[in-house]
């Protein structure tokens, strides 16, 4: 009998653990939780597992739960565990982990880690960047230079505190610099607080522009199975506007494509990750054992170019393909662990696919008003429309009541032959979740749509023809800057 924990209580991990639940090998599912995820919790008591409450960031423990439930191995779902040395822990009592160790989680941890392999081992897709320790020296930085930019903490932040700045019109550019200093300000007070495990605290990125995607990949340190792109949604109202959240939906498919991106272009993303999945080796000394994703844009500077990495699933792309992954989830898990993932044969379902999250409103800038509000889920007429449903931020009481814990209450996953039809079972089933206190809900109902869709569709074919045209003259990854008193430099990326 497998023993399998796993690590998290988001919609993710509940995918995660309804992906375990699935295998031939019928394995006993544990977990290790904050708060008691209802469907996690559901997995657990029907395959005859269990779980334990605390904090799964703390090593000791998730390895003292992993050794109370004498767990075969351990698969980590968020990024924090990994950050604070989870994996390491596990490994040093010899209890395997899908999930690399804190030097290799580093890639995600550390943007400007992330940047300064890139460009050490020579990855395309990279993109210019100065990184500081303090913010007085950005501001400096900002001060002397006006450029269109991206102003980023330079720690994984839960997604939050970029900002991008088109540093365009000339008579625009002291209001512009006094934007991008106020908001260095803000990266150091407010996204960067309370985090001390990186010494660089603020990123400034060249700006690029583009449609975004992920792609999600296993790996053992030296074999990459890729999944199927999806495209993450992360702004909290309909058309793209409002405060980023964590993801408001996403789409995939049909097969491993999305409709803006192309077979080259995912073999290119794919070639990627591969090289970073090296350089961390070669950097570090360690093999990356777990899952790794690119959070790509299709720009004209390079065509696909890497924003930043996880070092984990995405949430919510982890939905968009776990429940249609063919192959059996604890077969891939034990070949990361023994290093053969290339006798794996990684399909998925050729289908197109809409995942689209439900939210208390506060979410995502003032979480304490999103926080304990009941929840009414009707999951059997979810189920009769054809959809999934996997919880999120949702704790169930003693008493069998659920309440909101301040961030993504579900995920509700559509498949259909094509994204808009998929689109439509989705938004049918919003109706099923409600809070019985009053308090609202929202999600974004345009993900999905063909005015969305074509939106993308429009823009990866105008950044197209520009890279295209520059792979044809040899100009992919360079560019030219005119420089007072030198002229016109190249520059090679």
């Amino acid at each position: 009998m497998v023993k399998v924990l796993v690590v998290g209580e988001a919609s993710r991990e509940h995918a995660i653990a309804d992906a375990f639940a699935r295998s031939v090998s019928e394995p006993r599912v544990y977990a290790a939780m904050k708060n008691r995820n209802p469907g996690i919790t559901r997995i657990c008591e029907q395959t005859g597992g269990s779980y334990a409450l605390g904090d799964f960031t703390d090593p000791s423990f998730v390895a003292e739960a992993a050794q109370r439930f004498s767990v075969d191995f351990v698969f980590v779902g968020p990024e924090e565990p990994l950050f604070k040395g989870v994996s390491d822990k596990l490994n040093e009592l010899g209890i395997p982990c899908v999930g690399p160790i804190e030097a290799a989680a580093e890639v995600e941890r550390s943007k400007a880690f992330m940047r300064r392999i890139m460009w050490k081992y020579g990855v395309e897709g990279r993109l210019r960047f100065k990184s500081f320790k303090n913010v007085e020296d950005a501001v400096a930085y900002i001060n002397e230079y006006a450029e269109s930019v991206a102003l980023k903490p330079a720690r994984q932040a839960g997604g939050k505190g970029v900002k991008v700045i088109a540093d365009l019109q000339v008579y625009l550019s002291r209001e512009k610099r006094e934007v991008k200093s106020k908001h260095a300000k803000t990266i150091s007070e407010k996204y960067m607080a309370g985090y001390n495990d990186i010494d660089d605290r603020i990123l400034i990125e060249e700006r690029v522009e583009g449609p975004e995607y992920t792609l999600q990949a296993f790996t053992d340190g030296v074999t990459v199975k890729p999944m199927p792109l999806v495209q993450d949604n992360k702004n909290a109202f309909e058309m793209d506007i409002g405060p980023e959240t964590g993801g408001m939906g996403s789409i995939s498919g049909p097969g491993l494509l999305l409709p803006f991106i192309t077979k080259e272009e995912y073999d290119e993303s794919v070639r990627i990750i591969t090289k970073v999945v090296q350089a961390i080796e070669k950097e570090t000394g360690v093999k990356y054992r777990g899952v790794i994703s690119g959070q790509m844009m299709l720009t004209a500077l390079w065509g696909p170019t890497v924003i930043e990495f996880y070092s984990r699933l995405g949430d919510p792309e982890a939905c968009n393909v776990l429940p249609f992954m063919k192959a059996d989830m604890v077969e891939v898990s034990e070949a990361i662990l023994r290093g053969s993932l290339h006798k794996v044969k990684l399909e998925f379902e050729d289908v197109a696919t809409v995942v689209k999250a439900i939210s208390p409103r506060g979410y995502p800038d003032h979480r304490e008003l999103a926080k304990g509000h009941p929840v009414v889920v009707d999951e059997e007429s979810i189920r009769k429309a054809g959809c999934k449903l996997y919880y999120g931020s949702v704790d169930l009481k003693e008493d069998g009541v659920m309440v909101t814990g301040g961030s993504r209450v579900v995920e509700i996953v559509g498949a259909a032959p094509t994204i808009p039809e998929a689109e439509e079972k989705v938004e049918a089933c919003i109706k099923y979740v409600r809070l019985t206190d009053g308090w609202g809900l929202f999600h974004r109902s345009d993900i999905g749509t063909p005015t969305l869709l074509n939106r993308r569709i429009e823009q990866s074919q105008l950044v197209r023809e520009v890279y295209k045209y520059r792979v044809s003259r040899g100009l992919i990854g360079k560019t030219l800057e005119w420089i007072p008193g030198r002229g016109r430099i190249e520059t090679t990326f």
